[in-house]
């Protein structure tokens, strides 16, 4: 199977825009781990995977501001569009493409690279 095959099969809508609050996030439970999708106050959305990369934390659990999300467990700022803690902390979460298209949010089980 070639990969845009592989991504076309991969997408999966997860529900409408307003399903996900302003500043906050929601869960989608995949076999291979919890995907933490956010929605900004400009209504931009963003897909990580759901663990910070300091110690795991629940970013889904976090404080969304801007483009970032602060951990709960440490306050580790992690960038919601390319999933990179800030400085001076150092690491990176997976990041998942993610549409919204006529109001419906779709999310691409292939991570980014």
């Amino acid at each position: 199977m070639t990969t845009a095959i592989a991504e076309r099969q991969a997408w999966i809508e997860i529900g409408d825009i307003d399903d996900i609050p302003r500043l906050g996030s929601r869960v989608v439970e995949t076999p291979e781990g919890d995907i933490a999708v956010f929605r900004n106050r400009l209504d931009e959305v963003f897909a990580l995977r759901d663990a910070c990369p300091h110690r795991g934390g629940p970013l889904s659990q976090g404080i969304v501001h801007g483009r970032e999300v602060t951990c709960p467990l440490h306050n580790w700022c992690i960038g919601l569009a390319d999933g990179r803690a800030l400085p001076p902390d150092e690491g990176a979460t997976t990041r998942y493409p993610v549409e919204v298209r006529d109001g419906a949010v779709f999310l691409l089980l292939v991570p980014e690279e």
